[in-house]
């Protein structure tokens, strides 16, 4: 009786010495299966590679009809065949034909055969194809021999993921491994980019398969692995990971498996079957991941991308490779697609061969989605399964308007995209020339287009857009893509920063805004709280930790030395948190004059109005300040308790609603009747539906992102703003119970010619 390690490691053996010949592809393939029959002892052995139509398609056989081949053909699920591709899973009959997915396929003879042996050809947890042997008599095969024919499989994987798999390609057939694939997901950042893609964490390409020396491998594993759990322990261990929450649990789960004993014996048994540990890894890696894909369970799903990330860690141990994102040599058009990734990694890559982001996970509000949204960076997010069927430098096309991913598209579907592009590349060229042309109304009015920022990557866009001057700094990016609280020195600097590019355009600085969506991974709060977007948060925050506060103030007012400094509080929700703010402020002011600093020539102070009790507070609060701003989105959140991250119910309500116009209205006259000014920040501002809506409620001061304000620019040149005025307050002041202006809004633009 054959030893257990034998059959397969003479297998490889003799498989590596085919892949060194300079053979042709097909050649290659037709000596492979022979070998692997001749090995098995099997009297058949076919080769069936997985087309981009979904189509199973014999490339090689040895014990069927060799007519056969190109000839028999499966779709994905049909067939033995088919339904080892389409579950990834092998399958072992002593009678094949009593099997209730078998279909026989008249041209290949195999009528006479079994016993039944398939397993799927897997890389990197994709299928690629099938690898089939078969006896005449009925018998099961042993465990050793299927997982000699899955280590077999991996090697066949490989030549088709390689120059060999086009060269395989017959005339008008193309391979999966190109197939063009689309994932509907959200857009997170308006914007359409065409490019390569690059992983983020680029995928560890395996090139030396086969072992020399088994136990020479085993104990390089053994290291590995030895190392790599130390290190999870001593992450565990660390001060800055929590005894509980969402960051331990994930490093919890990657020391259960990276101290699971099946797994460590299912690398050691594709080890002593021929393969290096790199390779053992990769080949137990791909297997789980195709195993697991199909499972919607989100539990299980997420602990497959832990240890999608432990198998990685674990290559990277054995290859001696630094985990750190490798920018250099970036490609040009350069679209990072990523399980996730935080905000400072963003930054490491150069804006300008940056055309898109595309993550699997994160959310709209995540960190890195406001950096790229800062940055005017195309996003997708939540598309599932993207990381693993994208390779370096395939095409893919993000379209963060429609929140689709095309991954490898077809010619006339980036042909399509490509005149969108340029279509969009053509209005922005219009933009362009209304740059320096005044923001005015068709019927005079004056209307004051500022940008938000919050990163110095903003700044160019000051002048490219012809913003008037920044209408909201969130200062609180700053904080959030750094790994330590920023100290006073960096936050001066970056604020000088600011003001100087300005020049003589005002800035207004929102104070920080931390809390709720926007935690920072190295402060974090007393407890965890069960509705953090109405908790500890913003102003609340600052005040509560009047240190972190003073910083601040004291770092804006030595950067604003000699000019006027604008400062905004965040969800404010009474007056006489206002009063508290100035009090710090004023103590502040005092401190500095002291000490001899050059002091702002003036202190304006702000609020947003994001919380609804204000809007009972109109005449105290416009008092207490020198200008307030509307922060659109919250408002609208709390206003109508309608989350905007969840799915279920965002698009449930629409801003264009009576009830949120109408206390849109009520701030623009109680600013008018207090002789406050006003100005709106927030999605609402940058498109030119709802910005022409808010011209029409009276509003002359908006802020938006600066993508966006040449299109808002092109708009009030064609709006007359007094006649829209009209139509809105007969509106909103009858009964009104429609769900939405939005049809009254667009047939108005539509009758008046207005471009949105």
């Amino acid at each position: 009786m054959r030893e257990l390690t034998t059959g397969p490691r003479v297998l490889l053996k003799r498989l590596r010495e085919l892949m060194a010949e300079a053979l042709e592809p097909q050649v290659r393939l037709d000596r492979i299966v022979n070998e692997i029959a001749k090995n098995m002892v099997a009297e058949v052995c076919s080769f069936y590679v997985l087309r981009t139509d979904g189509v199973l398609e014999l490339y090689a056989t040895v014990g069927l009809n060799p007519q056969a081949v190109h000839l028999a053909q499966l779709r994905l699920g049909q067939g033995l065949v088919g339904t080892i591709a389409a579950t990834a899973r092998a399958l072992n009959l002593t009678d094949a034909q009593s099997h209730p997915a078998f279909a026989y396929l008249p041209e290949t003879g195999e009528e006479a055969y079994n016993s039944f042996l398939g397993v799927p050809v897997l890389r990197a947890g994709r299928t690629l194809g099938v690898l089939v042997v078969q006896n005449r008599t009925k018998r099961a095969y042993r465990d050793d021999e299927v997982e000699a024919l899955e280590t077999t499989a991996m090697v066949l994987a490989e030549i088709i993921a390689t120059g060999d798999g086009t060269r395989l390609a017959r005339a008008g057939i193309e391979l999966d491994l190109g197939r063009s694939m689309s994932f509907t997901a959200g857009g997170y950042n308006d914007g359409v980019g065409l490019g390569h893609v690059v992983l983020h964490e680029p995928r560890i390409v395996v090139n030396n398969l086969f072992n020399e020396d088994s136990e020479a491998e085993i104990k390089r594993l053994e290291d590995a692995i030895g190392s790599l759990r130390l290190s999870i322990d001593d992450m565990l261990s660390r001060r800055e990971v929590a005894a509980e929450g969402e960051h331990r649990e994930v490093l919890e789960a990657y020391r259960m498996f990276a101290h699971d004993r099946g797994w460590e014996r299912r690398l050691e048994e594709a080890i002593h079957n021929g393969l290096t540990a790199e390779a053992a890894v990769e080949k137990v890696q791909s297997d789980t991941r195709a195993r697991m894909v199909h499972l919607t369970d989100p539990y299980i799903r997420e602990r497959l991308s832990d240890f999608d990330d432990l198998a990685n860690r674990l290559l990277r141990q054995l290859m001696g490779r630094d985990a750190k994102t490798v920018a250099e040599s970036l490609v040009k058009d350069a679209i990072i697609v990523a399980r996730s990734m935080g905000a400072a990694e963003l930054l490491d890559y150069p804006r300008e061969r940056l055309r898109g982001v595309v993550l699997e996970d994160g959310a709209a509000t995540s960190h890195v989605v406001i950096v790229a949204r800062a940055m005017g960076i195309p996003v997708v997010g939540q598309a599932k399964g993207v990381v693993s069927m994208a390779e370096n430098n395939d095409a893919i096309i993000v379209d963060g308007d429609a929140g689709i991913v095309h991954l490898r598209p077809q010619s006339d579907v980036e042909a399509a995209y490509a005149e969108k592009v340029r279509f969009r590349a053509r209005r922005q060229k219009l933009y362009q020339e209304l740059r320096d042309k005044p923001s005015v109304t068709l019927d005079g009015e004056n209307v004051a287009l500022f940008m938000n920022g919050g990163l110095l990557v903003d700044l160019p866009q000051l002048e490219a857009s012809g913003a008037v001057g920044i209408g909201l700094f969130r200062t609180e990016l700053q904080f959030m893509i750094a790994s330590t609280f920023p100290k006073a020195e960096q936050q001066e600097k970056l604020y000088r920063s600011v003001l100087e590019a300005a020049g003589d355009k005002p800035v207004t600085f929102r104070t920080l805004d931390i809390g709720g969506d926007k935690v920072l991974p190295y402060f974090r709060s007393t407890g965890q709280e069960e509705n953090p977007a109405m908790g500890w948060r913003a102003i609340r925050l600052t005040l509560d930790r009047p240190g972190l506060f003073r910083t601040q103030l004291r770092a804006l007012l030595k950067a604003s030395g000699g000019r006027e400094l604008r400062m905004m509080l965040p969800m404010v929700t009474e007056v006489a948190e206002v009063k508290a703010a100035r009090e710090i402020i004023d103590r502040e002011v005092n401190h500095l004059s002291k000490f001899d600093y050059q002091l702002p020539s003036k202190v304006k102070l702000g609020a947003m109005i994001e919380v609804p009790s204000l809007l009972w507070q109109m005449g105290e609060l416009m008092d207490a300040v020198d200008f307030v701003s509307v922060g659109s989105n919250d408002l609208f959140q709390f206003l109508m308790a309608v989350d905007r991250g969840n799915s279920l119910i965002a698009d449930r309500f629409d801003q264009l609603s009576p009830a949120f116009l109408r206390v849109l209205r009520h701030i623009v006259e109680s600013s008018l009747r207090h002789d406050t000014p006003v100005t709106l920040c927030g999605e609402m501002a940058g498109r030119p539906l709802m910005a022409m809506t808010l011209i029409g409620l009276g509003f002359r001061s908006i802020s938006m992102s600066a993508a966006t304000i040449g299109p808002v620019k092109a708009m009030l040149g064609a709006l007359d703003a007094s006649k829209l005025n009209k139509l809105l307050q007969g509106e909103l002041d009858k009964h009104n119970d429609a769900h939405s202006l939005r049809e009254l809004l667009l047939k108005f633009a539509q009758d008046n010619d207005i471009p949105l």
